[in-house]
């Protein structure tokens, strides 16, 4: 498998071979569901409650005596059972974070990517780099390499080494995401149309995850 090597100008400078057993046969959506869930569920704010017994209004007095009144027993108004009592089993403030093994994750990130290469939707180009911290210049960039940006046409930056002018310039670009090749996963990878790579994002990948 090879891909085209271009620079910011999208002119072809070079090719790059990609390796058939981590980019090749059969895509495990499956992996890539599984990541995709776990990164949904460490973002989840987990701020919900419910008031058990001892958080809800009214007293804590036994409203009468415990036998010869014909009456069930009962210890306080706050109890369950009763109307406007405490709730029993609510939810309650927690995390949804859980951990994956790191065999999954890479496995998940490779499906991604082998995904992406089979779909024509990922770009391999020399460098990302702007001489000057402008918006407009990096707009100007990426619509040479064919990236729309906004809702509908989203893509993912990757390079090994973030460079600070162009982290700044294009944070402001609706729906353009630049991520460093040791931080990205599967869910970036997927919630995204096109995957703009530089040569050395992509050898760093092919490595970490053959």
């Amino acid at each position: 498998m090879t891909v085209d090597v271009v620079n910011q100008q999208n002119v072809k400078v070079g090719s790059l071979d990609l390796s058939e057993d981590v980019f090749g046969g059969r895509v495990k959506t499956d992996l890539i569901h599984t990541s995709v869930v776990r990164e949904n569920a460490a973002e989840r704010r987990g701020t919900h409650a419910t008031k058990v017994r001892g958080d809800v209004a009214g007293s804590g007095k036994k409203p009468w005596r415990q036998k010869g009144t014909g009456r069930a027993r009962v210890g306080e108004i706050r109890n369950p059972i009763w109307r406007k009592g405490g709730t029993v089993f609510g939810p309650q403030p927690r995390s949804y974070e859980y951990q994956l093994p790191k065999k999954v994750e890479k496995g998940a990130l490779r499906a991604a990517l082998s995904q992406k290469l089979q779909d024509g939707e990922v770009i391999v180009v020399d460098a990302l780099a702007v001489e000057q911290v402008k918006t407009k210049v990096a707009a100007e960039m990426l619509k040479r390499l064919g990236v729309a940006g906004g809702r509908a046409g989203k893509a993912l930056l990757v390079d090994v080494a973030l460079q600070d002018a162009l982290v700044r310039s294009v944070r402001n670009l609706e729906g353009i995401r630049l991520v460093a090749s040791n931080r990205v996963t599967a869910r970036d990878v997927m919630d995204t149309r096109r995957v703009v790579l530089t040569q050395a994002a992509l050898e760093k990948l092919q490595s970490v995850l053959g």
